[in-house]
Parts: C-alpha cells; structure tokens; sequence
C-alpha cells in the first residue's frame, strides 16, 4: 500500500510539472537575415549555420537571449525577450504547487516573445572613416606687416661696392609664365640701402623659385660685373644683400 502511494505522489509530481515534460527548457525560433546572406550563428552557446529561415533553440527562462550572426561581409544581432507560457496553467488542473515549482526552477514557466527574428546586418567596412588633415595650401602671405601679395614683398636692399658710386641696375629673369622677364632697371648708385617692394608682378611662391634677380654694377673706367639671385631665397631671407669689388680695365 505504501508503494503504491509513493508511485502515485511521483507520477503526480511528474505530471504536474506540465510546462517542463511539454514544453522542455529550450524552445525552437526561426531565425534569418535581412539580406538573405548565410552566416554563422551564436545563441546561448549553441552554435549554427543558417543558410536562409533556419530554426535554432533558445534557452527558456527569465534573462533575454541574443543571437548573434556574422559572415565575411557583415555581422549582426537580436535580443530575444521571455514572456509566460500558457502551458504552465495545467499544473493547476494537475496538481498545482509542486508543478509550478519545477517549472519555475526550470525555467519552463517562460517562452520567447514570438516564433521568428529578423537579424538585421550592417556591413563590416561601414565604420565611420576618419577624416584625414586637410593639406594646407601655402599661403601667399609675407612676414613683413601690412603686406599680403607676394608682388609686393617689401625686403631689404643693401648693395655695396668698391670704389663707390657705382651705378646699379638690376632684372628679373624667369622660367614660368606667370612672370615676365624684364630688361635692366635703374637703381641707384652705391652705397644703396633701402626698404622697398620686389614689385614683381605675377609672383607666387610656387613659382617663385623660377624667377631670378640679375643685379648688375657699372661703372667708367671698371669692368661690369653681375650677381643672379633666387627669389624664393630672397623672400625667405626678406633681404638682397651684394658687394661688389670692381676691377679696372687694362
């Protein structure tokens, strides 16, 4: 007679844990890509492959479970939340309490909200690119005050010879278009020191390393003598600076 209580208060227990001999503690979603891709599946440590709607199980209980897709291209993820399972309300026809209790503890009191998950993929190269430091243009702006075209750089003239009074001319011979050659100028006579603009029009400081300043020095009774000058050099030093030792003529 014991036996058989004993048999019966099993069978009972068993039978009243409904949710969990139904259902089982893992439950069966389907589950696919939005662009159709296959891919490689993770979810609450199993492991799949899915080559379009795939179903896969996902543990029952109270946390969210996320599954976790990637392939060569792209990768992607969906939580998937836990709601009551209806299954459960048989324990009370069956026995009440001790069912509730293992399907509570198993965790079969809970299924996922919903039969089949979308796992939306971004593509793996689509992290915002970083902007690369703008190349700044060289500037066509002089160290001297007040001054912004190159045309007019203001630098300093100082230009001496011997003997003295020496009349000097100077030119500008380039190699680029933009800037015209000249024949020679007068300038002063030695010793010359000033302060005063290139004027060379269409200067630039690209181009500037092509144009050249030719002073020449002149005077009775002396051989001529020249002295070429690059102008990027001139604009950095802001200074043209000459001797000359004349030598007479036999």
């Amino acid at each position: 007679m014991k036996k058989l209580f004993f048999i019966g208060l099993v069978l009972i227990t068993i039978l009243s844990s409904c949710a969990t001999i139904l259902s089982g503690t893992k439950a069966k979603v389907t589950v696919s890509t939005n662009t159709g891709e296959p891919a490689n599946v993770q979810a609450d440590g199993n492991s799949y492959y899915i080559n379009g709607p795939t179903q896969i199980k996902i543990k029952r209980g109270y946390n969210k479970s996320l599954i976790v897709a990637d392939n060569a291209n792209s990768h992607g993820s969906v939580e998937v939340g836990k709601t009551f399972n209806v299954v459960t309300l048989g324990n009370i026809l069956l026995g009440g309490i001790p069912g509730l209790v293992i399907d509570g503890i198993s965790g079969a009191i809970t299924k996922p909200k919903g039969n089949a998950f979308t796992i939306y993929m971004q593509a793996k190269n689509n992290q915002p690119k970083k902007e690369e430091p703008k190349k700044e243009e060289p500037k066509e702006i002089v160290k001297n005050e007040g001054n912004t075209n190159l045309e007019q750089t203001i630098i300093r003239w100082d230009i001496q010879s011997r003997p003295q009074g020496a009349d000097i001319f100077w030119r500008v011979v380039s190699k680029t278009q933009e800037v015209k050659s000249t024949n020679n100028k007068y300038l002063m006579t030695t010793p010359y020191e000033a302060t005063k603009a290139l004027d060379i029009k269409g200067l630039t400081y690209q181009n500037s390393s092509s144009v050249r300043i030719i002073l020449r020095c002149e005077k009775d009774g002396y051989l001529p003598q020249e002295k070429e000058y690059d102008v990027r050099m001139i604009m950095d030093q802001e200074e043209i600076s000459a001797f000359f030792r004349l030598v007479k003529e036999e």
